[in-house]
């Protein structure tokens, strides 16, 4: 279902904390972030998510020649789906060896892609410099959410289009994080990257800068052998299952292990011989004022 927001509820400034937190380091965090995306693998993953690439780049109505900014790209998964309509397309992340994955799978489909290490919260792009700026489960683990918002608003043009896919709080996804932070809590102050996935906050962080902003609840599907299947590919390739495991000792391990396989049998819905797990996320599209 379509949901137009509101763009006319004041948005979140600075790095202002509800009542009673801290102030967040979020340098000190940002560093932890990008060594935990760093470790495993994250592009043996990120290439199953391909499909979500795809459904954004026909939601924000990408047209071919128009100048395309990925932010938070992994290993390029909206980045490829753009350069496949003959956009431009400018890709980026923190982490320089997923920025490579995306190059070697770029080269592959031979599709001329300008790779570049940034850093979500300070985009090293002159203002309105993309008709487009896409992120498809990036930009929404960005430790100081309204900066990161703040940048891709402000690389964006007046009358451009800001593409986002988030997990959402209800979903699969978010039902994993709750599990690991139940294991390895997250910092303290910070908020659930999670919000993301939520049309207030959206609205909250995009509002006042959006003549439009619709969204809609899509969901992707997990498909793997089995439920050990899946938790083997996530414990040694996806970072923050890969980082959790490597904090705990074998009784803990064995624990997480048990519980991750009770939800995903909960969630499962390809019957007794594979396992395919619907996660819901958000699919948010912003017009620039």
């Amino acid at each position: 279902m379509n949901h137009e927001l509101n763009a006319c509820t004041p948005a979140a400034s600075g790095r202002t904390l509800p009542p009673g937190q801290t102030q967040v380091d979020f340098s000190a965090i940002k560093q932890r972030q990008q060594a935990t995306w760093a470790s495993g693998d994250y592009a043996i993953v990120g290439t199953t998510l391909q499909i979500v690439g795809e459904h954004l780049a026909e939601a924000v109505d990408l047209c071919a020649g128009e100048q395309v900014l990925d932010v938070a790209a992994g290993n390029g998964n909206a980045t490829l789906a753009a350069a496949r309509r003959f956009a431009h397309v400018t890709s980026t992340d923190y982490v320089p060896d997923l920025l490579e994955r995306g190059a070697e799978r770029a080269r592959a489909n031979r599709l001329d892609v300008r790779f570049q290490t940034a850093d979500a919260e300070d985009l090293p792009f002159a203002d309105g410099a993309f008709d487009v700026a896409l992120s498809t489960f990036g930009v929404m683990f960005a430790p100081d959410q309204a900066r990161a918002a703040r940048e891709l608003t402000r690389v964006v043009r007046s009358g451009g289009r800001i593409g986002l896919a988030s997990w959402t709080p209800e979903g699969f996804i978010g039902d994993l994080f709750r599990l690991i932070g139940s294991y390895v809590p997250p910092s303290a102050g910070l908020q659930s990257p999670m919000r993301w996935g939520t049309e207030p906050r959206i609205v909250e962080l995009f509002g006042p800068d959006a003549t439009d902003i619709r969204s809609e609840r899509r969901h992707f599907n997990f498909r793997y052998q089995s439920p050990a299947h899946w938790i083997e590919v996530f414990r040694n390739f996806y970072g923050p299952t890969y980082k959790v495991y490597a904090a705990l000792d074998p009784d803990r391990q064995a624990s997480l292990t048990q519980d991750i396989g009770a939800l995903l049998e909960r969630l499962n819905v390809g019957g007794t011989h594979s396992l395919v797990v619907p996660s819901e996320y958000l699919e948010v599209v912003i017009t620039r004022k």
